[in-house]
C-alpha cells in the first residue's frame, strides 16, 4: 500500500507540512503553555495577519470607551495631535513581541519602550489589565466571526499565555491565571466602566477620523458608517456614536465573511507578516532600517528622508 509523503517547507518553523491546514496541524503538535510564543506567532503572523491587524484596531478603539483611559489620552494630546504615529507605535511594538518573542533582544527593547511610555503616567492597574484583555479576546472574537476558520483551543490558550507573560513583564499585577477567569474580568469590567463621557467621544472621533484618513476623501463617509456598523451597542453608547442602518450592518458582516471564504482557498503563508509592514505611514519600509527604540510617542528622532542603520 502506497502512503503519501509529507512535503515540508524548509524555511518555515518546525518544517510545516504543505496544505491549507498545514499550520493548524503544526499548532496541534505544540503545547499551548510551553510553546505559546511559537503558536501565537503562527496564528498572528501566518494564518490571520490581516484579521489580527483589523481586530486589534478595534480592540484599541474599545479601550477608549473607558473614561479613565480616554481622559488620559485626551490630556496627553497624543490622539489629537498625531493619531497616526500613536497608532503605529502601539501596533509595531506589540508586533515586535509577536514576531521575535518577548525575551528576544528586540522584544526586550520593545518592552522597555512600552514601559517607558506608560511609566510617565499614573495608570490604574485594572485599566492596564483591561487593555491587556483586549489583545487576547478581541482578535479571538473577530476571527470566530470573520476568519477563514475558527481558532483551535491551542491557539486560544496560547494567546492568553502569551499576553499574560507580556503583562507580567510590563509590571501589571493580579493577572488571572486562567483563560476563563481573565475573560470574566473583561466582561465585568466593561459592564462596570463603559459609559459615555465627552473625552470618550473626542478620542473616539479622533480615532474614527484616523481610520477614515486611510481612504480617498469621497469614500470617508462610507468608511465611517462601516465602522459604526461593526461597533457593538455598548461601544456606540460609550462614544455617543449613531448606529449604522441595519442593512449596512448586515452588508458589512457579509462582506467580511465573503472575504474569509476567499482566503480559505489561498495557499498557506510561508512568511510571517507580524512585524513586516513596508507601507507603514510613520516608519516607511518597516522593519528595514528600524529598531524598536526608534518607536515611541516621545521619540521624534526618526526621519522619513534619512535611512537608518539596520
Amino acid at each position: 500500500m502506497l502512503t503519501k509523503t509529507k512535503r515540508t517547507d524548509p524555511g518555515a518553523p518546525g518544517g510545516v507540512p504543505w496544505g491549507r491546514h498545514g499550520w493548524q496541524r503544526r499548532i496541534e503538535e505544540l503545547d499551548p503553555v510551553r510553546d505559546h510564543q511559537e503558536i501565537h506567532r503562527i496564528t498572528a503572523g501566518y494564518e490571520f495577519p490581516w484579521d489580527y491587524q483589523r481586530s486589534l484596531e478595534f480592540a484599541l478603539f474599545r479601550t477608549y470607551c473607558v473614561p479613565t483611559i480616554s481622559e488620559l489620552l485626551q490630556r496627553t494630546g497624543e490622539f489629537e495631535k498625531r493619531p497616526q504615529k500613536r497608532y503605529d507605535d502601539t501596533a509595531l511594538l506589540m508586533a515586535e513581541l509577536v514576531e521575535h518573542g518577548y525575551d528576544s533582544e528586540r522584544g526586550i527593547e520593545s518592552l522597555r519602550i512600552v514601559n517607558r511610555m506608560h511609566g510617565k503616567y499614573d495608570i490604574d492597574n485594572d485599566d492596564m489589565l483591561y487593555v491587556l484583555t483586549t489583545f487576547i479576546y478581541e482578535p479571538i472574537d473577530w476571527i470566530d466571526r470573520f476568519g477563514w476558520r475558527r481558532l483551535t483551543p491551542n491557539e486560544r490558550l496560547a494567546s492568553f499565555h502569551f499576553y499574560r507573560q507580556v503583562g507580567i513583564r510590563m509590571g501589571i499585577t493580579n493577572i488571572p491565571e486562567s483563560y476563563a477567569d481573565f475573560y470574566r474580568f473583561k466582561a465585568d469590567y466593561e459592564q462596570k466602566h463603559f459609559r459615555y463621557t465627552d473625552d470618550n467621544h473626542r478620542v473616539g472621533t479622533y480615532t474614527l477620523r484616523l481610520f477614515c484618513s486611510w481612504f480617498p476623501a469621497p469614500l470617508r463617509p462610507v468608511v465611517a458608517q462601516g465602522v459604526y456598523s461593526l461597533l457593538d451597542p455598548m461601544m456606540l453608547a460609550a462614544f455617543g456614536f449613531p448606529a449604522a442602518p441595519l442593512r449596512l450592518q448586515k452588508l458589512s458582516r457579509r462582506a467580511l465573511r465573503i472575504r474569509a471564504r476567499f482566503v480559505s482557498f489561498l495557499p498557506p503563508r510561508r512568511r510571517s507578516k507580524a512585524a513586516r509592514d513596508r507601507h507603514n505611514r510613520s516608519y516607511p519600509g518597516y522593519p528595514v532600517g528600524y529598531r524598536p527604540r526608534d518607536l515611541g510617542a516621545d521619540n521624534d528622532n526618526h526621519r522619513k528622508d534619512r535611512p537608518r542603520a539596520a
